[in-house]
């Protein structure tokens, strides 16, 4: 905490019910208004530079210590990349399925686990209602069955990676140019037995945010939200595809600035840059430039981006959800929500489509071709697109390695988002539980993996202070 010159600094640290560590700094005039707002990551992986001598074939195991929420992205998108360097990028029919099952149980118990255990306390009980409900464990007292629902889909969609992966986390199923494994009938049949009771709850988890968001959109059309560019993979035919495809990227208006920009190009298109106040880069399209090229990724870029979804249940969703934006992209940051549960829909539905076709019992599991030098993999994880591109030498060391994580692309949403909240329910004079939380609320719209790991949730002190511009303490609050 320090004075400034000529204002105030408020200090939101750590922000809470998310996943990794961040700080919230506000700065304000000597009139209380906004002046400035940034979101920082305070923590530095690394990652990038001590995988550099490690021999190419860990990368889809060892990168994905990055996270232990979503490793199976970060898995996948690694098999992708070494996939290029064996020549393995044509897979057989048995390891694309099998990767893809893989990835849409990790996309089923991610977007679960984020609606059920970080989100449903601020929908179901209010932004400003009482820290000691507004919380997990306050909606499994009030809310049993909605509780268990939340709990189980999770354990679903991880048993499913267990069974294609070989562990629920940090697995080891993706390898150079296929799979290391088949799925079993036995194991099929098990998950064929469920796969209905949970699309079933996917259903209700998504009318649930369809009825908050359409109830209360007057307030949330304007709550973090502003006009921004949208980014993501889609297929050829412009369908929503979540495990490959093209870059697609639109802007506020639903002009395309890229269309089927094929990803072994992406350097060509995007770059990042490096701000001195965060760990996290800010990412930006080449041909807009770094002030406007910004842009939003995940569920909602997705539902933007994308022409249809070829599973009938989450497209009829989606026919719904794009109404909210009347002909044009939507940008209501807290439709997030809504996208995301469409998507979990979605999850269900090729979940219990790949179950049943026979090729997830075939034995031809690998694949290989010509040897390159370098290689590059795409995947929408459930936060957004994500970048592994890795270049290799002769004696098959990683001598390059660059990762654009999911959030990164959408760091600077989440900073302006922070700071159209501030700038709409800070006074300047006092600090309250309800402004806090106001501030977390956009923050976890973007469902953030700031630090790429788990941590407890709900259990680290917070202390804000407002000070003036001589350093003297006005306000202060602590939650603990």
């Amino acid at each position: 905490m320090k004075s400034t010159n000529g204002g105030k600094l408020i200090v939101l640290e750590p922000v809470t019910r998310i996943e990794g560590h961040a700080k919230v700094t506000l700065f304000l005039n000597d009139e209380g208004c906004v002046k400035q707002a940034r979101m920082h990551v305070i923590e530095f992986r690394g990652f990038e530079r001590f995988v550099q001598g490690r021999p190419y074939w860990e990368m889809p195991v060892l990168v994905q210590r990055l996270c232990g929420i979503c490793p199976v992205s970060h898995h996948l998108a690694a098999a992708k990349a070494v996939d290029r360097i064996v020549g393995g990028e044509n897979l057989t029919p048995t390891a694309e399925k099998m990767r893809r099952l893989m990835h849409y149980g990790q996309m089923f118990q991610s977007h679960a686990l984020h609606f059920f255990h970080l989100v449903s306390p601020d929908l179901l009980f209010g932004f400003d209602a009482d820290p000691a409900i507004r919380n997990v464990i306050g909606v499994a007292k009030k809310y049993p069955d909605l509780a268990v629902q939340g709990v189980m889909m999770r354990k679903y969609g991880q048993e499913i990676i267990k069974a294609t992966a070989g562990k629920k986390i940090h697995g080891t199923g993706a390898i150079p140019g296929g799979i290391n494994k088949n799925l079993s009938v036995e194991e099929r049949d098990v998950f064929l037995r469920d796969i209905d009771k949970m699309l079933d709850w996917a259903q209700s988890a998504l009318k649930i945010a369809k009825d908050y968001t359409a109830e209360n959109l007057d307030r949330l059309a304007s709550f973090g939200s502003f006009p921004s560019n949208h980014l993501s993979l889609v297929r050829e035919d412009g369908a929503l595809d979540l495990y490959h495809g093209n870059l697609r990227a639109i802007d506020a208006e639903g002009n395309k600035i890229l269309d089927q920009v094929d990803y072994a190009n992406y350097l060509d298109f995007i770059a990042e840059e490096v701000r001195p106040w965060s760990y996290m880069k800010f990412p930006f399209i080449k041909s807009v430039g770094p002030e406007d090229g910004w842009y939003r990724v995940g569920p909602l870029a997705r539902l933007n981006n994308c022409d249809f979804i070829d599973t009938p249940i989450a497209e009829k969703e989606r026919k719904e959800f794009v109404k909210l934006g009347n002909g044009k992209p939507i940008n209501v940051t807290m439709a997030y929500h809504w996208a995301r549960m469409v998507e979990l829909v979605h999850a269900a539905e090729k979940i219990k489509e790949l179950l049943n076709d026979p090729d997830l019992q075939g034995d031809d599991l690998v694949a290989k071709g010509k040897r390159r030098r370098e290689g590059i993999g795409l995947i929408e994880a459930p936060r957004g697109t994500l970048f592994h591109h890795y270049k290799v030498d002769e004696n098959d060391q990683v001598v390059m390695a660059n990762l654009i994580v999911s959030t990164t692309h959408n760091n600077e949403p989440m900073n302006r988002a922070v700071q159209k909240v501030a700038e709409e329910y800070l006074d300047g004079k006092e600090i309250t539980e309800g402004l806090l939380n106001h501030i977390e609320v956009a923050i976890r719209a973007y469902d953030p993996c700031l630090s790429c790991a788990t941590h407890a949730l709900g259990r680290m002190p917070l202390l804000v202070e407002l000070m003036d511009a001589e350093g003297n303490i006005i306000n202060r609050k602590t939650r603990d």
